[in-house]
């Protein structure tokens, strides 16, 4: 037994040896004293680092007690340092700015010698984008947002209560967003990514999981181009050392400085036109291998960035062999303002254990990020432990102060008490915007729709109301489902008939079921003529009522489910009984107007003949899709697959059942349908098709509603979509035998109008269009569309809920020209 327990004591010992961890913490400072926010900190030659925190702070763990660790920031000269962490004493690392010399300039050589750098960058750049292969590393992340500046009342909304509410001071400043998250990366260069989050913190709310995604900070100068944030700009930011880099950029050398042996060149970079998606700021390259040690660059409103006035973006590069450099961090700083607020922050990032792999399989990469439902349950001794970034004393506060806040909102009589003071009826609120019920608790929300959206002016019912409400349940909070139950009631005064219909959604584990019935007033083109309120002025001012309407009584049933592949399912059987509707008002504001008033059948406008005679319709549709993409993202939710690069594919039949519940309808439709937008074409925008083509194969009895209608227009305002046409004839060419119809647009994202000075402030995106119908009733018919859309500021509010925000929409003017 003795030389046993020998043996285990001494396997013990090792062990504990072995995992036993050092604790080595400092703070990083100029010369002047002043800290180094987010400076780098690294055991040398190895990818074992950290970063300070925004004062300069910072600590790190090792696996023994002395190391030489290395500390540098973007702009200063890398210092090494013997640490001991069994001195307590916390270090601090002084660093000096990098001095850069000159070349001295060849008498009669008039170029800058920055360009024969870049030249030599752009050369090796498809080099050093592929040159790692295949690798692991572990990520983490922090992200920051602070309200800077606030007005004391915004649309009648008390901004003091809210800051209060969400721990803003009392000058409504403080944070208002603060989150961490760690993630395990596997990467293919240049394009295969897949991240698996393993911890996510957000204060102030331990169910949510962290914005921080690893995915989204893929910021890599070695490609040609760079998005960034969805949204960000029109176009894609061009890299400094891209192929095409000297039609965007001049540079200018700013000097060299020596770099433990390596020489590095700081290069100015400055864009040759305002307006364009480029950057401004200084790009660091290695003397001799042509690389990118650092950047520091900076995008602003001559940009032509959206939702931001200005992003600062650092990366700093390390080696990890003598012939391999990886990011060790990037920095993101932001701020932006709109409607007299002023927020700013940042989202830092540290990439630490890189391992390289010789080989990986394709379908590593199928699953593109995985979050589980695990990733928001680790503590506070967790974070303690692991968290690489110390936090400041605010960040701590705020932690803290927003625990406490959600414990206290999570109670009933807070929640309560907040229901208590918003649900309150206000008349003026009811007649506009309607009037909102909610009860927090129980996670249940009532709807009841305003008076005023739900009237509405039509030939066939007069003055009608249409009046909405709807309620909604969560009924499973782990994976946000809702159950959903809304009814319409309407009611024409001219022709005095009421209508009534009931519609509820019921998920069930990755299915959806839709049961709606009544009777409702609808549209004859069921793709959609015109808005209900542009008929509704058309009809009183001008005397076009352009709507042509019919009564349907209808029980209906929906089921859709992704299956297995992302192929799409969707099936619906219903049951109707169509009647038409006659004209019961001929009223105008002005009674000159009255003789341009057509009557409710589009096929002959000037005498009232039913446009069909009242019938009962079974029916039922299927719609299969698939959209070509394998590769998704795991969310706590349920899987979501990525846009893939090639079209989607669907298939619609419709079938109509004779016989089945005394249905009169028998036909069969068959209609396939290939779609894609937003193809990405660089710098020269994006592009976007459709196509449609069907057939009855049957058309033995089938009744105009059940006819293939088209996206027309008749209007000055429409809502424009992918496949509309700007002036055809809402109702006149719907077809009951076959059809072909091709839409393509071309947003050119501002490469004209950005070259224009009067222009290009306001950030308008150029949009040519074709578009292409044929039926055999209508033979060829073609449209060009030329236009302009910009972006609006949407102001989205609910008060008591965490969906206070500020979103980009678009608005767009087409000029449609009829071609044949």
């Amino acid at each position: 037994m003795k030389p046993l327990f020998t043996l285990n004591l001494l396997f013990f010992i090792i062990y504990t040896t072995a995992a036993q961890t050092y604790l080595i913490s400092g703070k990083i400072v100029d010369q002047q004293g002043n800290p180094i926010p987010f400076a780098s900190v690294f055991k040398a030659n190895t990818s074992v680092g950290t970063s300070a925190n925004s004062d300069g702070y910072f600590k790190l763990k090792l696996t023994e007690p002395m190391t030489e660790l290395v500390a540098t920031a973007v702009g200063y000269h890398p210092k090494t340092i013997q640490a001991n962490a069994s001195i307590k004493d916390s270090l601090v690392i002084q660093l000096a700015m990098a001095s850069y010399m000159l070349q001295e300039v060849v008498i009669g050589n008039t170029e800058d010698p920055a360009y024969a750098i870049i030249r030599q960058a752009i050369k090796k750049r498809s080099h050093h984008l592929n040159e790692s292969g295949p690798y692991h590393a572990h990520v983490y992340i922090k992200g920051l947002q602070r309200l800077i500046k606030a007005p004391r009342k915004f649309l009648g909304v008390d901004i003091d209560e809210i800051g209060q509410e969400i721990g803003l001071d009392s000058n409504r400043q403080g944070i208002i967003y603060l989150s961490e998250s760690e993630s395990n990366i596997t990467v293919n260069p240049p394009k295969d990514f897949k991240e698996k989050m393993i911890s996510s913190k957000v204060s102030g709310d331990n169910r949510a999981f962290s914005f921080n995604r690893a995915s989204e900070l893929q910021l890599n100068f070695y490609e040609n181009y760079q998005q960034i944030i969805e949204g960000l700009s029109n176009r894609p930011f061009v890299s400094p050392i891209a192929d095409n880099a000297f039609s965007y950029y001049r540079y200018e050398y700013l000097g060299s400085s020596d770099e433990d042996g390596l020489i590095i060149n700081k290069i100015k970079v400055i864009p040759k036109r305002p307006a364009e998606p480029l950057y401004k700021g200084d790009i660091y390259i290695v003397e001799n291998d042509w690389r990118i040690h650092s950047v520091n660059l900076l995008l602003d409103k001559k940009s032509s960035i959206n939702f931001v006035d200005s992003l600062n973006i650092k990366q700093l590069f390390t080696p990890i062999t003598n012939d391999v450099w990886m990011p060790s961090n990037i920095q993101l700083d932001f701020k932006a303002g709109a409607l007299g607020f002023h927020v700013g922050g940042y989202f830092t990032a540290i990439y630490q254990d890189y391992a390289f792999i010789d080989t990986i399989h394709k379908r590593t990469f199928k699953e593109a990020l995985n979050i589980s439902r695990e990733v928001n349950k680790k503590d506070t001794d967790y974070w303690n432990g692991n968290r690489p970034i110390p936090l400041t004393m605010e960040e701590v506060n705020d932690y803290t102060f927003k625990d406490s806040l959600r414990q206290r909102r999570e109670s009933k009589a807070y929640l309560d008490s907040i229901d208590q003071k918003n649900n309150r009826f206000k008349p003026l609120g009811f007649l506009l915007g309607g009037y909102n019920h909610r009860n927090r608790y129980k996670k249940e929300y009532s709807h009841f729709g305003g008076l005023l959206p739900s009237l509405l002016f039509n030939s066939v019912e007069g003055l009608a109301v249409n009046y909405q409400v709807n309620y909604s349940r969560q009924i499973d909070s782990t994976f946000n489902r809702y159950l959903r139950v809304g009814g319409r009631i309407r009611y024409g005064f001219a022709n005095k008939r009421l209508h009534a219909n009931v519609q509820a959604n019921i998920p069930l584990n990755g299915h959806s079921l839709t049961f709606s019935g009544g009777r409702d007033v609808l549209d004859l083109n069921n793709r959609g003529s015109l808005p209900v309120l542009f008929n509704s002025l058309y009809t009183l001012f001008a005397g076009e009522n352009y709507q042509k309407l019919y009564e349907k009584t209808f029980a209906t049933a929906h089921w859709d489910y992704t299956l297995p592949g992302n192929v799409r399912l969707g099936l619906q059987a219903e049951w109707a009984r169509r009647h038409w509707l006659p004209n019961a008002t001929a009223f105008t504001f002005w009674d000159r107007n009255r003789q341009k008033l057509t009557s409710n059948n589009p096929l002959s406008p000037t005498t009232a003949v039913p446009l069909f005679e009242d019938n009962d319709a079974a029916k039922i549709d299927v719609n299969l899709s698939y959209n070509f993409s394998n590769r998704y993202e795991t969310y706590p939710t349920g899987k979501r697959y990525l846009p893939s690069k090639y079209p989607t594919l669907s298939l619609h039949y419709t079938k109509g059942l004779k016989g089945i519940l005394g249905s009169d309808v028998d036909y069969d439709l068959l209609t396939l349908s290939a779609y894609k937008s937003d193809i990405v074409l660089g710098m020269m925008g994006k592009l976007s098709f459709a196509a449609h083509a069907g057939k009855f194969l049957r058309n033995n009895t089938l009744f105009y509603p059940d006819y293939r209608h088209f996206n027309g227009n008749q209007i000055l305002f429409v809502d424009q979509q992918l496949s509309s046409f700007l002036a055809l004839d809402y109702y006149q060419f719907s077809t009951r035998s076959s059809f072909l119809e091709a839409h393509t647009e071309y947003n050119l994202a501002g490469l004209l109008t950005s070259k224009v000075p009067l222009l290009r402030k306001f950030k308008l995106e150029e949009i040519i269009g074709l578009h292409y119908l044929h039926t055999p009733e209508l033979g060829d018919y073609g449209e060009l569309h030329a236009g302009l859309q910009w972006k609006v500021l949407r102001v989205i509010y609910a008060h008591g809920r965490s969906n206070h925000s500020l979103l980009n929409g678009t608005n767009t003017i087409r000029i449609g020209l009829k071609l044949f």
